[in-house]
């Protein structure tokens, strides 16, 4: 582990005095504050609205990148060596499934593809409300991510923690930037911002306080939080990302997501 993020797990470790439910809580607090810079990145929108796209799409394919390897090697890999290959596989399909429902019922819109969700509502639910519906469909993942992996290891749930808070920056801009294009209102837009960050931190404390009242949980919560995610890029994260001709720097941006996930789950190792 490298000396300076050794020494960053020890103090969480210290401050939490060992539990895991308040390191995760500690922990999901560094993406709720990322996400909240990124939403300023909303002030540009008013002056600079030409090239943002590029940055969404780049920013999306860097979560991407970032959350498969975190799917893989900070919740699979740590759940296969907990439990067998039958409870992990079935919890990580159940996770899949279980967003893909929520992405059906709740009615949510993509700054891209516009509205999702029943036709009846349609009218019934403002657009800067149903932005902010997609992206905590988008961070609950991730906030479980958070708590899974704190539940497992300190110094796990930092690496997923700090991978996640770093790309949660530009996604931000991607939380803000449509409810202020929606609205007119840079208040919401910047509310909405914290609003979804806060949503990983409400995510990664109740997960880690139910593996912390069932610890049999914890291969299930791991796996469960990976297909989540695994989902989440696939169905959503990646072609968002590659609808507006912006594929290259996407792809760029997924590559570099990848390679600094896994260098800090090396690190952190």
């Amino acid at each position: 582990m490298s000396p300076v993020l050794e020494v960053i797990a020890g103090l969480i470790s210290g401050i939490a005095g060992g539990n895991p439910i308040k390191a995760a809580f500690l922990l999901s607090l560094y993406a709720f504050a990322m996400t909240s810079l990124g939403g300023f990145l909303v002030l540009a929108a008013r002056t600079h609205g030409g090239r943002l796209d590029v940055l969404l799409d780049v920013g999306m394919g860097f979560s991407s990148g970032i959350m498969i390897v975190a799917s893989f090697t900070s919740l699979l890999l740590p759940a296969l060596e907990i439990s067998g290959p039958g409870i992990v596989i079935i919890s990580f399909i159940v996770g899949a499934i279980a967003v893909y429902i929520i992405n059906e019922i709740l009615p949510h819109e993509h700054l891209i593809k516009g509205y999702e969700g029943p036709p009846s509502f349609r009218r019934k639910v403002k657009a800067a409300w149903l932005v902010a519906t997609a992206i905590i469909i988008h961070n609950l993942p991730e906030g479980m991510s958070i708590g899974a992996a704190a539940s497992y290891a300190i110094s796990e749930g930092l690496a997923v923690a700090l991978a996640i808070g770093t790309q949660d920056f530009p996604e931000g801009l991607a939380v803000s930037l449509p409810v202020f294009a929606a609205s007119g209102s840079l208040y919401l837009a910047l509310l909405v911002a914290m609003l979804s960050g806060f949503s990983e931190v409400v995510a990664a404390t109740i997960v880690a306080a139910l593996i912390g009242y069932s610890p049999g949980l914890l291969a299930s919560a791991l796996a469960f939080a990976a297909g989540a995610m695994v989902f989440v890029v696939s169905y959503e994260a990646l072609p968002e990302s590659h609808r507006s001709g912006n594929e290259k720097l996407a792809t760029v941006g997924f590559f570099a997501g990848f390679i600094i996930m896994l260098y800090l789950d090396t690190a952190l190792g």
